[in-house]
């Protein structure tokens, strides 16, 4: 049974995040996942508080979706450094993973591919991480 740390922010919950935890839990039925959702700071005025009260609830969206889905998985929000929050997991729970997934948002829009997310990951974990990148929004017009 592998058991896979998923780690998303924005796109917790879409689809291109849901088909690949999908295809894991058809490869293999009996895997597991646990989401970590970065307190990430936004732009402009936030307190600590309101950023981690944000992670909670994609995190609880995200739980819920999961379940409906019959996709076993917990989840807990982290610091919002991925690699910090990540870190602080595996510590914990050291040697409890096979893989990481993240997921991001698209090239351009994406702060974490601008960090060298996934290269800091695999350094810094020693594990295998599978990118999952979200798609574009198709643009609409008023």
């Amino acid at each position: 049974m592998r058991r896979y740390l998923v780690i998303a922010n924005r796109t917790l919950c879409e689809q291109h995040l849901l088909d690949e935890v999908h295809r894991r839990r058809i490869a293999d039925p009996g895997c597991r996942f646990h989401l970590i959702v970065p307190a990430s700071h936004p732009t402009g005025a936030f307190t600590d508080e309101q950023c981690w009260e944000a992670a909670e609830a994609r995190l609880a969206e995200a739980l819920e979706i999961f379940a409906v889905g019959g996709i076993s998985a917990t989840g807990e929000v982290g610091d919002a450094d991925p690699v910090y929050a990540v870190g602080d997991v595996l510590l914990r729970e050291l040697g409890r993973f096979d893989e990481i997934i993240l997921s991001t948002l698209p090239v351009g829009s994406s702060k974490w591919l601008a960090q060298n997310m996934v290269r800091r990951l695999r350094r810094s974990t020693g594990l295998s991480v599978t990118h999952v990148l979200a798609e574009v929004a198709a643009a609409t017009s008023s």
